[in-house]
């Protein structure tokens, strides 16, 4: 079945409502559903059941820049700086010196036990470099674990800023590849170029942004969201046509955004929040029917063995050090290094190779698919169990927040927290008021069977009380949790 326009519309609506099914399915069986995607759009494609045939690397390129846009955008309007700032420094040297130590540990493995040469390994190297923002924000926001301390913000931090740094060792590698006369020492010009526009830029476009929505005075509240989408996709065209990095722009400019005063704030980000979902199942669907299974298969076993290395060496030796300066306990080290999964961001950096039409791109297009999908499952699977293994996670009763209640509080980065009282716990019997609970943690609900108590200083706790807490603080969170074992 080819796609045509009399029924493109038919087709991407069944295969969405699949996708939106396979949600479901995935919120009760633990599978990332991310992968679930990707399987509907290899079932649907040219040698699944589906037979639509699709083959076009620049529409599949173009779709994921549009997604990735918009997933970063999302990500960084979510991000409370005063969460980040004391982290930010670990971020960025992840996203930094990380991003190179991996791409050079997997370029230099990947030479020695496949027929790619250095540069060729290379250039696969810095395509698998970066961790995924949308498969960290996806899982770290789906899996029912909270983190302790700044895990999060650092991982989504390191996730929602790397890609810029895999995107330039990628062209440059690219570059290399296709004027070997150019000197490596090229790519150092490049860099600054890129990294300098793309932070400034980025910072810019967010001061004129809340400048623009705060006093344009649209007369419809739904334009709002309609002229952040377009500040949004203006922010990273204009940036790249200037040379800068239009992926850190464009992030930098959300985090500014989401931590300034905005009018109709909360309908942008809930409506950035539905797009982010729609933009994440275009973009594994489009990238599932991209790929062709008997293309794949031949290269399996190599793909395997790369993810392993990744996972398992080059990951954590690229965090170790990347992290060397600062302090941090090793458990907190190991369970970064583990949520360095790659997704979709590799296989679409996967399509400029093909697209520059160099000689090995099919191979290493397949490859970087194999490597993307091993690492979601292995790593995206198993990431409540390593977190409870490496004791990096808050109480299992402790509960963080969905999307849906963020209504309960004005602010965007308030987060509702589950608390259980089992039995045996000191609190029992307690009044609220003498458990000495820190100012940012406030309790707004009590639920006791079937009852709902708005509780007061003098209500008296008992065994079996869910305990509903609303906090903006992380630390706050963690001392109540103690507190209330």
């Amino acid at each position: 079945m080819s796609l045509s326009p009399e029924n493109i519309l038919l087709i991407g609506s069944i295969l969405m409502f699949a996708s939106v099914l396979a949600g479901k399915t995935s919120y009760r069986t633990g599978i990332p559903i991310l992968i679930l995607f990707v399987v509907i759009g290899l079932i649907a494609g040219s040698e699944g059941l589906g037979g639509i045939q699709f083959n076009n690397a620049g529409i599949a390129q173009f779709v994921g820049i549009m997604a990735l846009n918009v997933i970063m955008f999302a990500g960084g309007l979510e991000t409370d700086w005063r969460v980040v700032k004391p982290v930010v420094w670990q971020g960025f040297t992840l996203s930094t010196l990380g991003v190179l130590l991996t791409a050079l540990s997997v370029g230099l493995f990947v030479w020695l036990v496949t027929d790619l040469n250095l540069l060729e390994g290379f250039l696969l190297g810095a395509i698998v470099s970066s961790t995924d923002a949308a498969a960290v924000f996806s899982i770290l926001r789906t899996k029912s674990v909270a983190l302790k301390g700044s895990l999060r913000p650092v991982l989504e931090l390191e996730s929602g800023s790397n890609d810029p740094m895999a995107y330039l060792l990628t062209i440059a590698f690219m570059g290399l590849i296709m004027q070997p006369d150019k000197s490596i020492w090229s790519i150092l010009p490049l860099f600054a170029l890129q990294m300098s526009l793309g932070v400034a830029l980025g910072f810019g476009f967010g001061f004129a942004g809340q400048w623009i929505i705060n006093r344009i005075n649209l007369i419809y509240e739904g334009l709002y969201p309609v002229l952040a989408i377009t500040w949004m996709y203006l922010t990273f065209s204009v940036t790249n046509a200037l040379g800068g990095n239009g992926f850190l722009a464009i992030y930098l400019s959300a985090i500014y955004l989401g931590n300034k005063e905005l009018i109709h704030k909360k309908t942008i980000i809930k409506m950035f929040d539905g797009l982010a979902w729609l933009m994440q199942i275009i973009l594994f669907l489009t990238l599932g029917l991209l790929a062709f299974p008997s293309k794949i298969l031949p290269v399996l076993g190599i793909g395997l063995l790369i993810a392993l290395f990744q996972i398992l060496i080059a990951r954590p030796l690229s965090v170790f050090i990347s992290l060397a300066p600062f302090k941090m306990r090793s458990n907190k080290r190991w369970f970064i290094s583990w949520v360095g999964l790659r997704g979709a961001v590799p296989i679409v950096f996967a399509t400029y190779p093909l697209l520059a039409g160099i000689e090995k791109a099919n191979m290493i297009f397949n490859i970087v698919f194999c490597i993307s999908i091993a690492s979601v499952l292995i790593q995206g699977t198993t990431l409540t169990p390593v977190a409870k293994w490496l004791r990096v996670a808050l109480p299992h009763r402790v509960k963080a927040m969905t999307a849906t209640d963020l209504i309960l509080g004005q602010n965007p980065h308030y987060q509702k927290i589950d608390i259980d009282i089992p039995l045996g716990s000191s609190v029992i019997g307690r009044k609220i008021i003498d458990l000495n609970l820190p100012e940012q943690a406030l309790i707004i609900l009590i639920q006791r069977g079937e009852e709902y108590l708005a509780p007061n200083g003098s209500t008296v706790l008992r065994a079996g009380d869910k305990l509903i807490m609303v906090t903006t603080n992380r630390d706050a969170l963690e001392g109540a949790c103690r507190l209330l074992q």
